[in-house]
């Protein structure tokens, strides 16, 4: 399938590039997330969605001091964008989502937000900071927000330098499984 070439393409491209403040690389995060979710063996929608949830970083190619500069890329946006032309919305909903997720843990857990890495806390506060009870509300009414809270703990988790995790090839199966064809 084109667009699972065109995945593998960009993580070639731009997998190595530093992911955002933290000591691993985009497709080191892309990983990890992947795989602490095909761990505890959710659907393959979502160890998709886990794999792809930071795509937009690849897609927006900004500088990953964009968050020092004040700029949020919201690659959350690209991505469900550029994804949603390929894979279904149990895909693409909880990666649009996931940045919401932060927002909404953030405002109704307070040890979450106190366990936020320095570059997550930044990027908290350009998306947005804590939700007003009416955007809680809607984040709760959507039907994929359960997801995106699990997607959003996998992105938290998936900051570990040198951890040993499946290849990108190892995804191949699950991307061709849920990608539309082209």
């Amino acid at each position: 399938m084109e667009i699972v070439e065109q995945i593998f393409a960009m993580f070639k491209a731009n997998g190595e590039s530093a992911y955002f403040g933290e000591n691993v690389s985009q497709l080191e995060h892309a990983l990890q997330s992947a795989y602490l979710a095909e761990e505890v063996k959710v659907s393959t929608e979502l160890i998709v969605a886990a794999l792809l949830h930071d795509v937009g970083h690849l897609l927006h190619g900004l500088d990953e001091t964009i968050a020092d500069k004040g700029v949020d890329g919201k690659h959350e946006e690209i991505g469900e964008a550029w994804l949603s032309r390929h894979f279904p919305p149990e895909v693409t909903e909880p990666v649009r989502l996931h940045v919401s997720a932060k927002r909404y843990l953030c405002s109704t857990d307070k040890g979450y937000l106190e366990q936020l890495s320095p570059a997550s806390l930044l990027s908290f506060r350009l998306q947005g900071g804590l939700m007003s009870p009416e955007e809680v509300s809607a984040f709760e009414n959507n039907p994929h927000f359960r997801e995106a809270i699990q997607l959003r703990y996998w992105d938290d988790e998936a900051k570990i330098p040198n951890l040993e995790v499946p290849s990108l090839e190892h995804y191949r199966a699950h991307l061709t499984a849920v990608a539309r064809n082209d």
